[in-house]
C-alpha cells in the first residue's frame, strides 16, 4: 500500500506534469497538429485527432486529484505515455532523429531522443504504482510540508533532467547496447 503522504506527492508532480503538457499544446495547437502530423503515423485525414491529446492530458490531470478517479486517470495517463514512447521509438528506428518531439511548444524545438521513450516509460511505471491502494492514515503537519518541499524538489529537478538531457545526449543516441 502506499503511504498518502507519498501518494499526495506523486499525484501532483504528474498533475503539474499532465497539466502542464496540455496547456502548452492548447496554447499553440496548430504546431501540435504540426508536429504530431510529422511523426507520419496517423492517416492524414486524422490529422485533426491530434487536438485531443490536450484534453486527455487535461482529463489525466484533473482525474488525479480525485480518488474516485485516480485508477482511470492512471489507466489514460499510462496509455498516453506508452503511445508517445512508441511514436518516439518508431521515428527513431526510422532514422528521423531531427523530428521535433512537439512536448516542448513552439518556443523551444526539440529533436526525439531515446531518452525521450525512456523517460516516458520510467512515468508510466510511476503512474503504474500510483494507482495502487493508499494507506489509510491522516496526513501529519509534517507530511504536508513534505509533500510542499517535495513538489518544489521535484518539479526543479524534472524540469532540469529535461534540460540537461536535451543538451547533452545527442538525438537518436541509443542508451543501452551498442
Amino acid at each position: 500500500m502506499l503511504d498518502p503522504a507519498i501518494g499526495l506527492l506523486a499525484t501532483l508532480l504528474f498533475v503539474l506534469l499532465f497539466a502542464g503538457a496540455a496547456l502548452h499544446k492548447i496554447r499553440a495547437p496548430a504546431h501540435f497538429a504540426q508536429a504530431v502530423a510529422a511523426y507520419q503515423l496517423l492517416p492524414e485525414r486524422l490529422a485533426g485527432a491530434a487536438l485531443v491529446i490536450p484534453a486527455l492530458e487535461a482529463l489525466v490531470a484533473l482525474g488525479l486529484l480525485f480518488p474516485a478517479t485516480r485508477g482511470i486517470a492512471c489507466g489514460l495517463g499510462i496509455l498516453l505515455l506508452l503511445s508517445y514512447a512508441w511514436a518516439i521509438g518508431v521515428n527513431l528506428r526510422r532514422g528521423r532523429t531531427t523530428l521535433d518531439c512537439g512536448c516542448g511548444g513552439p518556443d523551444e524545438r526539440r529533436p526525439i531522443a531515446a531518452w525521450m521513450a525512456v523517460r516516458n516509460l520510467v512515468l508510466a511505471a510511476g503512474l503504474a504504482l500510483l494507482a495502487q491502494p493508499w494507506q489509510a492514515r491522516p496526513l501529519a503537519a509534517a507530511d504536508i510540508l513534505t509533500v510542499g518541499g517535495g513538489c518544489a524538489v521535484g518539479a526543479l529537478l524534472y524540469a532540469s533532467l529535461e534540460r540537461l538531457l536535451s543538451r547533452v545526449v545527442p538525438q537518436g543516441t541509443r542508451l543501452v547496447g551498442r
